[in-house]
């Protein structure tokens, strides 16, 4: 039965999905060079492009289809036939095409949050077709799997509300392996990077927070007490991951940074992602509180250690952040909250979802992993990863779009 309240409020979270990947550009974009700015923002923007077309013609069908061995789905709704105005069998309120609608917005965020990692150095053309290739081969899959009706995670008791696994986890990973498989920028070990533009990077992270409510609540797909439920955990979360970056920036460096700040509060957005509308509002503070140390080691710690460049830390954000929020949902969930849970998280007694919870997180990096290897080798068959060197140094807001952010600036960078 289709309930209009549930509806427009679906069409409206889909919305606030889509506003979050102009705010990805804006938060990539303030985080690189001057002149790789166009660049940069261009990598998140074309991404609406090409993923809303491959959506319709069979993203949906390959997440949301008839089953096969719990993996994928088949063509059956190739170019949204029969995605009929009626209650569908994922949500029993709204239109099966506004639920294929919002489920479109999470395609296009995702492989955007990828491109972070290869800031600066990554060829457009070869990313171009990364992108068809790993929307296909990793997003639909794990899409299907974790949400999809006989998918293999859901079936073993796996939860992830809003996309932990979906999301977060996959693309973080894949953008860890882009980042090694493409190697460092040139200057990478002696140059230090500065950000460009402070302002544009709150501006980013400020339309992701403002989108996020829209990506957790909306998840409930009906205007309920489990959105509302989602709407809160997710502002805490987010609050608890500024507020203890803040803290770890002071504890580090002796001083609060304002990119610190909107990155603790992007971290404890991701982090409560998988448990959105799983976890009691008091689990959701400590979800945040925990999430931004833990990322803030991975990014000054970790990434050093090992001299991986993901240069905008799509990893050390995402995939770290996924991953804790996918821990954290099997520590704290209750089925009392949302009876999708089959069991009660490991803090209350159960071992069940915690175990699922495990193997749904290590099924995520093997698929991720093996996954962007493979598209790595279809684009490999058309075009080199990289750009050259000179391009590199002139910048790829020229070299490769003919562009520049900042005409009438004559200075040097």
């Amino acid at each position: 039965m289709i309930n209009s309240g549930d509806t427009g409020f679906i069409i409206i979270c889909a919305a606030l999905v889509l506003l979050m990947t102009p705010g990805l550009a804006f938060f990539y974009g303030g985080m690189v060079r001057r002149k790789n700015v166009v660049n940069t923002m261009m990598t998140s923007i074309f991404v609406i492009g090409i993923a809303i077309v491959m959506w319709v013609l069979f993203g949906y069908s390959l997440a949301f289809g008839n089953d096969h061995f719990g993996v994928i789905g088949d063509l059956s709704f190739l170019g949204l036939s029969g995605v009929s105005l009626e209650a569908g069998a994922y949500a029993d309120s709204i239109p099966d095409l506004g639920f294929a609608a919002f489920q479109m917005m999470f395609a296009i965020i995702t492989p955007a949050l990828i491109t972070g990692a290869v800031a600066g150095r990554m060829k457009f053309k070869a990313l171009f077709i990364f992108i068809i290739a790993w929307s296909t081969i990793v997003y639909y899959p794990m899409a299907h799997m974790v949400w999809g009706i006989g998918g293999f995670l859901a079936e073993i008791g796996s939860v992830d509300f809003a996309g932990g696994n979906v999301v977060h986890i996959s693309s973080g990973i894949s953008a860890l392996i882009l980042c090694i498989v493409l190697g460092k920028r040139k200057d990478y070990d002696h140059a230090k990077y500065r950000i460009h533009n402070i302002p544009f990077v709150v501006l980013g992270a400020s339309l992701l927070l403002f989108g996020w409510f829209g990506f957790n609540a909306g998840s409930a797909l009906k205007a309920n007490g489990l959105a509302m439920h989602a709407f809160m955990t997710t502002a805490v979360s987010a609050a608890a991951g500024m507020l203890s970056w803040m803290l770890m920036d002071v504890i580090m460096t002796d001083k609060p940074t304002l990119v610190g700040s909107v990155t603790g509060l992007v971290v404890g957005l991701v982090s409560i992602t998988p448990g959105a509308g799983f976890v009691p509002i008091w689990a959701s503070l400590i979800i945040g509180l925990v999430g931004s140390p833990i990322c803030y080691f991975m990014i000054s710690k970790v990434k050093q250690h090992f001299g991986y460049d993901d240069a905008l830390d799509a990893f050390g954000c995402h995939g770290v952040g996924g991953i804790w929020g996918g821990i954290a949902t099997g520590l704290f969930a209750q089925t009392s909250i949302n009876g999708v849970a089959k069991w009660n998280g490991l803090f209350f007694g159960d071992t069940q979802l915690f175990v699922a919870q495990i193997i749904s997180i290590l099924v995520t990096i093997v698929v991720a992993i093996i996954g962007t290897l493979i598209c790595i080798g279809i684009v490999k068959l058309f075009t080199t990863l990289r750009v050259d060197k000179r391009d590199e140094q002139v910048g790829l807001d020229m070299a490769e779009h003919n562009e520049t952010a900042y005409p009438s600036f004559n200075g040097l960078d």
